[in-house]
């Protein structure tokens, strides 16, 4: 149970709201590259942390973040011609460059006068991995954080953007949360649920996982310990990055799971979900993995859309829930979402009516992280993950160990190139 005050903490994100301002000291992601691939190309609509925004590529490749609407009238700039090294409004031809100043006023005799005091909010942007990120806060941008799979080139990963209604935070919550794995996304008729090199079958054995979380200087590593045998345990170690980046537990030299819930708004979020390699380009396996349907879902052809979704009851086949699949619904991302996204009937669940237990270990513990540092941040203290890019450097790992070996250690020897976890006192 979470205290109805503390809810509003974690779920608005608007301008000026404690968990918007938390949030805003973090590079986000805004959109993909390849919707801005091209200089010259139509602008894109961008709603990002309660704000509107839209994204172009000028003449010279430089990509602009800027306020949706024109500082003359106010119209938006969606429609505006992208042309000659910038964006101009097409009701009077006021034109800004990608840092929001305004560079021509042409409906006017002084205009070139006038356009000298002129500009609309700009937000500073980095190209990485594919993705468009944003730095919304105050001051100087802090450094990138060093998480490997933002830096891969494209042939060693995949991108999947969706969008979706509802709350960040709920989505967020069943990335954390390995206790639901045996049952939302098992089968009934002695098949493997998904392929055994990214979720092992003793993850499906165990209904009982023991959790613990511990908190790092990047967030917190979340472990979920099963049986594995007489001697040996099963470790499922996901990593939860400050402020909404999940690495999820995969075997080592598989291809893994990153994802990214990014608010929109209180009531819409952007997930993107990266299927990654690092140390190779993807495999004809992961790419049919990819094609399946089980571990990216389907999408609505030219939209960020998946083809189930709330809308159609997820098209859950009720025959099959009843003979092959524990949900009857056939893709992993979609199972999550069916559970997250009406949690009480709303977009956004009330906390204070859970009735959490011992198995929402991990889910308490990230709350209480998060609420910590929107907190303090309240009181003057800035998040010291924002600045320590470095500590961003950790990976994901499910695998086993023998049972007298503490999971630190464990970890360590099963990630010798990983180097010490950045553990905090």
């Amino acid at each position: 149970m979470l205290a109805p005050e503390d809810n509003e903490l974690l779920v608005r994100i608007g301008p000026k709201t404690p968990m918007g301002n938390l949030l805003r000291r973090f590079w986000v992601p805004a959109l993909l590259l390849s919707e801005v691939a091209e200089p010259d190309s139509p602008p894109v609509r961008v709603e990002l942390l309660g704000e509107r925004l839209v994204a172009f590529r000028d003449t010279e490749g430089r990509i602009g973040l800027v306020d949706a609407y024109c500082a003359h009238r106010r119209a938006n700039l969606f429609w505006g011609r992208n042309e000659g090294c910038g964006l101009r409004c097409v009701y009077h031809g006021w034109k800004f460059d990608v840092n929001g100043k305004c560079v021509d006023i042409p409906n006017v005799s002084k205009g070139d006068l006038i356009k000298h005091g002129v500009r609309i909010t700009s937000y500073p942007t980095q190209e990485r991995g594919g993705v468009l990120w944003a730095f919304m806060g105050p001051g100087e941008p802090p450094p990138f954080p060093a998480t490997e799979v933002f830096d891969l080139p494209p042939s060693h990963r995949h991108i999947q953007k969706i969008m979706l209604d509802g709350n960040w935070f709920q989505f967020m919550e069943g990335d954390i949360d390995s206790s639901h794995v045996p049952f939302l996304h098992s089968r009934l008729d002695g098949q493997a649920p998904v392929p055994s090199t990214f979720i092992p079958q003793y993850q499906f054995d165990d209904l009982m996982p023991k959790l613990a979380a511990k908190t790092t200087k990047y967030g917190m590593m979340l472990t979920a310990r099963r049986g594995a045998g007489p001697e040996e345990y099963s470790w499922r170690v996901t990593q939860w990055l400050m402020p909404f980046t999940s690495l999820i537990a995969a075997v080592k030299d598989s291809a893994f799971t990153t994802n990214i819930r990014i608010p929109l708004t209180d009531e819409k979020t952007m997930h993107l979900r990266i299927f990654a390699r690092i140390d190779q380009p993807l495999t004809a396996n992961d790419r049919a993995v990819l094609d399946g349907g089980v571990l990216f879902p389907e999408m609505n052809p030219g939209t960020f859309e998946t083809r189930a979704n709330i809308g159609n009851d997820y098209l859950i086949d009720r025959a099959a829930q009843r003979t092959t699949s524990y949900t009857g619904i056939k893709s992993v991302p979609v199972q999550d979402y069916a559970m997250a996204q009406d949690q009480g009937g709303t977009w956004i669940a009330d906390r204070s009516r859970e009735n959490l237990i011992e198995s929402d270990l991990a889910i308490v513990a990230v709350r209480r992280r998060i609420l910590r540092a929107v907190k303090a941040l309240a009181a003057g203290e800035e998040p010291p993950e924002a600045r320590n890019a470095a500590a961003y450097r950790v990976r994901s790992i499910d695998f086993v160990a023998p049972k007298d070996m503490d999971v630190v250690t464990a970890i360590e020897r099963a990630l010798p190139e990983y180097g010490s976890i950045p553990l905090v006192d």
